[in-house]
């Protein structure tokens, strides 16, 4: 672990400038961010449309990854557990929909070349939407389960006691937050291809489902009257502070946090379904319209050919 922070904690403390040691997240942020306006700037150069909202989203995706993991935040988080549960609802409810916003996989496809190396990355790209494997991770029975471990597997196992401790441990519960929270929120958000996709209706179930659940594990902190985490046990005496209230505070983040973002979250996911029903229903009846002109033309032809 590394050294704690001499100053107490406070809000204004944890957002000072405090790069870690070795910040793989903030460069894994600032390489997206670059990448992402490069995709940009090729399909612009193209004299092809792509909606600023989404760039927007993603870059904001991007800024908060690394203020999150790069900020002072990151060196409070080895030792107060709120500080490590407002991590954790940051990289696995805000950053994923943002990220996800920004629709980085049609971006991919529309900006890489068909000839050469992006040849290589398109049949890759192609290749993964095709095979089983992302299909499987990406059907709710899997999603639903995963976002779920990553709040009662990672506290109430002990795992985190086991791996938290070192930076390797530190940073795979990090990008195992993110990723479990990317994988949940895909099949919902995304509006670039898939390998499956289930209906409106059942994207919807998935959000309720999801959101009462991990609320329970907030509630469950809140009521402890022990450490159920031994690394915060014994924050730095200099601190002053009391492990059990920090503790209480982190179930309250758990069962405030993501609320807001859910209803942003189901703001936008019905707004979608409305237009694409809507698209649906006007497809369906230019279908309609069609088929009733060529019963009319073939029932003119058949009345000439009666009348010959």
């Amino acid at each position: 672990m590394p050294d704690p922070p001499v100053a107490p904690p406070s809000v204004l403390g944890m957002l000072g400038w405090n790069l870690p040691t070795v910040p793989l997240l903030p460069v894994l942020a600032v390489i997206a961010a670059a990448v992402y306006l490069l995709g940009v700037r090729r399909v612009r150069a193209a004299s092809r449309a792509w909606p600023p909202d989404r760039v927007v989203s993603f870059l904001l995706g991007c800024l908060v990854l690394a203020a999150v993991t790069g900020l002072q935040i990151e060196a409070y988080s080895w030792y107060l557990f709120s500080a490590f549960m407002f991590q954790q609802l940051t990289l696995s409810i805000l950053v994923p929909p943002l990220l996800v916003g920004g629709a980085p996989g049609l971006l991919l496809l529309r900006a890489t070349p068909h000839h050469g190396l992006g040849k290589v990355v398109l049949g890759v790209a192609l290749g993964t939407l095709r095979s089983r494997l992302p299909r499987i991770m990406l059907h709710s029975v899997f999603t639903i389960p995963l976002f779920l471990m990553s709040y009662y597997g990672v506290y109430l196992t002990g795992l985190l006691d086991a791996v938290g401790r070192s930076w390797l441990g530190h940073t795979g519960l990090q990008l195992f937050f993110l990723g479990a929270g990317i994988l949940f929120v895909l099949p919902i958000m995304s509006v670039g291809p898939l390998p499956g996709r289930d209906s409106w209706l059942m994207r919807f179930f998935d959000i309720f489902i999801e959101m009462p659940l991990h609320v329970f594990i907030g509630v469950i902190l809140m009521m402890s009257a022990t450490p159920m985490v031994a690394m915060f046990a014994f924050p730095p005496p200099g601190w002053g502070i009391d492990p059990i209230k920090d503790q209480s505070v982190a179930g309250a983040l758990a069962w405030s946090y993501g609320e807001p973002v859910a209803m942003v979250t189901i703001c936008i996911f019905a707004l979608r379904w409305r237009r694409a029903e809507r698209r649906d229903s006007e497809r369906a009846g230019a279908d309609r319209r069609e088929e009733d002109e060529t019963a009319a033309y073939n029932a003119y032809l058949e009345d000439l050919r009666r009348r010959q």
